[in-house]
């Protein structure tokens, strides 16, 4: 198994080459990402590989990251969390979408989504980044009405996932889904991949509630889905020290 990983990643060294980039710079755990969202066939993986780089040339300043000021509007919210960390040691971020509003300015909306992303990526690297760290994902629907509705929004979140930040999810946790989120759900299921979908849990009984208190950890876990944690806004999260944020 190890021959062949090594294969694929010489294989799409060349192949990014080839097109006229480099991986220069990126160790074999960033790169495995990319073979894995494509099923370890290199010429794929180098094409993805290719358009993130282009993509987070234009999206990401050079400075590293997306400052506060930058997302003030959808910080205000107070909607996103940032807890952690899991059992596993992953970052868990929480999501209550009874506060998100379908974003007006669409760019912002992107950039805040890359914002959450890239900070929550942050706060599991400690020291250097490895490559292949990964985030726990809570949306809480409890209490939304039809003005949180946003399938766009949705949509995108989820793109922005599989496109540019593959195998960085690790599960979503969706709690208190009504019938009023059920139609929309299914339509934003069309745009997500098989391996995407097999991360989600849908949580409806005591079962799946017991599966995601033990893969998260009580310690971890916010006091308002069974544990002892407090929610922590991501404005105010704090990174590890050698994490520049």
């Amino acid at each position: 198994m190890e021959e062949s990983q090594e294969l694929a990643l010489a294989q799409l060294r060349k192949s990014v080459e080839k097109l006229s980039s480099s991986t220069e710079g990126y160790e074999k755990p960033t790169l495995m990402r990319f073979l894995i969202a494509r099923s370890m066939i290199p010429d794929k993986a180098a094409k993805m590989f290719v358009d993130w780089q282009k993509w987070r040339a234009s999206m990401i300043p050079p400075s590293g990251f997306i400052p506060d000021s930058e997302v003030k509007d959808e910080l205000e919210f107070r909607k996103m969390f940032l807890q952690g960390p899991t059992k596993s040691g992953q970052p868990l971020v929480v999501c209550k979408v009874s506060k998100h509003f379908p974003a007006k300015d669409q760019l912002l909306f992107k950039k805040f989504v890359v914002y959450v992303l890239e900070k929550s990526i942050a706060s599991a690297i400690q020291g250097k980044e490895v490559g292949d760290e990964k985030v726990v994902g809570l949306l809480d629907l409890q209490n939304i009405t039809y003005k949180n509705l946003d399938a766009r929004g949705t949509i995108i979140g989820f793109q922005f996932l599989q496109a540019y930040y593959p195998e960085r999810l690790s599960k979503c946790y969706i709690l208190h889904m009504p019938g009023i989120f059920m139609t929309l759900w299914r339509f934003v299921c069309r745009f997500l991949d098989k391996a995407t979908k097999e991360k989600i849990v849908i949580v409806t009984n005591d079962e799946e509630q017991r599966e995601l208190e033990e893969e998260v950890g009580l310690e971890a876990l916010p006091e308002e889905y069974g544990g002892r944690a407090k929610l922590t806004a991501i404005q105010d999260a704090l990174l590890p020290r050698a994490t520049s944020y």
